[in-house]
């Protein structure tokens, strides 16, 4: 999947080097929210750090174990969306996914993981997808239980973020269970 138009707002096309820039300020603008989830704002001090990410996600996309890739909506990017890493022997995957602070509630994420699944369902033809979100992150959570997916359990003292031990809820969803939206 190098682009996929998701309506004729919205497209999806992996993250390349000249995205950089663009990305980096998009973090930067929204540091406080994503923070708030994730620790990677706090590693994303310079372009230059963004451009290391990227090249961890081609490096990754080169070696058929995942990738990320930015999410355009408007001709602006306004967040990111990635198979974490591939199990091929058990065929199955993990969707990571983030937003812009001020592009949430608009379902451009919902529609970007909905894109995502049918991609690893249809071309990659895996069995299993998983989301993981931190258990008190709602407006993650409510995308995989929008999409279909089954809660399969929370993972106590999953991660420690900011100081603090955060639990992580997992869904699943098998690709007999899905209904792709239209």
């Amino acid at each position: 999947m190098y682009k996929a138009i998701i309506d004729d707002q919205t497209y999806l096309s992996i993250l390349q080097q000249s995205h950089a820039q663009p990305l980096f300020e998009l973090i930067d603008r929204s540091r406080d929210s994503l923070r708030k989830w994730l620790e990677f704002p706090d590693q994303t001090n310079t372009v230059d750090d963004t451009r290391a990410f990227i090249h961890r996600s081609l490096s990754r996309f080169s070696k058929d174990n995942g990738y990320w890739s930015g999410i355009w909506h408007k001709g602006e990017i306004v967040g990111s969306i990635g198979y974490l890493w591939m199990d091929w022997d058990s065929k199955r995957t993990e969707i990571g996914y983030w937003l812009g602070a001020r592009f949430e509630g608009n379902g451009i994420m919902t529609k970007a993981c909905n894109a995502f699944i049918n991609h690893a369902f249809n071309d990659l033809r895996l069995a299993k997808v998983e989301i993981g979100a931190a258990t008190n992150n709602f407006k993650s959570r409510a995308i995989p239980e929008r999409l279909g997916f089954t809660q399969e359990g929370i993972i106590r003292n999953y991660e420690l973020l900011h100081n603090q031990y955060v639990d992580r809820v997992i869904y699943g969803l098998i690709k007999e269970e899905w209904h792709p939206m239209s």
